[in-house]
């Protein structure tokens, strides 16, 4: 199954799927098989860049309505 990323309103970012994660050196973060894992969003998390609930005590809050984006930029 393809990735699927849900924002989630006052939460994670939700990633489903055949998905790879890396850090900002290229290296690859050993999931353990995971099909699943939760992102955070609010910073908060002492478990980076994955979501330990933190932001249930923080009272994170953002909501997030899907749309369209502009066209990028023509490439100069």
């Amino acid at each position: 199954m393809a990735a699927k990323i849900t924002i989630r309103n006052n939460g994670s970012i939700r990633v489903e799927g055949d998905f790879d994660l890396y850090d900002m050196d290229g290296k690859k973060f050993d999931l353990a098989g995971r099909t699943s894992i939760s992102l955070c969003r609010c910073g908060q998390s002492s478990d980076k860049p994955f979501c330990d609930s933190t932001h249930k005590k923080v009272g994170f809050q953002s909501v997030v309505n899907a749309r369209t984006l502009p066209l990028p930029a023509p490439k100069t």
